[in-house]
């Protein structure tokens, strides 16, 4: 379910897992795509893109401080339709569980086969909001790699290794 204001348009998780088997839209998602001018093959292979991450490892770090921060953060964007609060939870065993079916990986398609309310919502104008905000990220952090200072970086050597002579 999509959301942004009264707003509300479902996709069945079906058709994006077509979309990510096929490369082609379907219904709601395909007129969606033809009006974001979006190429659903392209979309197919972002839905299939996997990151490897360690189960274990993962399960720990969304236990502390910093991985409650992130599902906090992400649960404004995707949570249960019919139970927001329960958001972090959701989103935590998803991940969790999509991991374990993935064997180590996760894809956008596992993640959502994985979560474990039948009707997600994505808040379309938080995610856009957050999207920008990373993209603003990239620009601060191209800037700073591109200064003098971020051109030194290599010049900074590791805790505890030896200085060059």
């Amino acid at each position: 379910m999509f959301v942004s204001g009264a707003f509300r348009r479902s996709i069945p998780v079906a058709d994006l897992e077509r979309l990510a088997r096929t490369g082609e839209a379907v219904g709601l998602l395909g007129d969606a795509l033809r009006l974001g001018g979006k190429e659903p093959a392209e979309v197919g292979k972002l839905l299939n893109h996997r990151v490897a991450l360690p189960l274990v490892l993962t399960t720990r770090l969304l236990s502390t401080g910093f991985g409650e921060n992130a599902l906090e953060k992400l649960s404004v964007i995707v949570y249960p339709l019919k139970a927001p609060r329960v958001g972090m939870v959701a989103l935590r065993s998803a991940t969790i569980l999509g991991l374990q079916t993935g064997s180590g990986s996760l894809s956008a398609v596992g993640f959502l086969r994985a979560y474990p309310n039948e009707d997600v919502a994505i808040n379309l104008p938080a995610l856009q909001s957050a999207l920008a905000g990373l993209s603003g990220m990239g620009n601060v952090l191209k800037e700073f790699l591109e200064s003098d200072l971020g051109s030194n970086l290599e010049r900074v050597r590791p805790p505890g290794a030896p200085a060059k002579p």
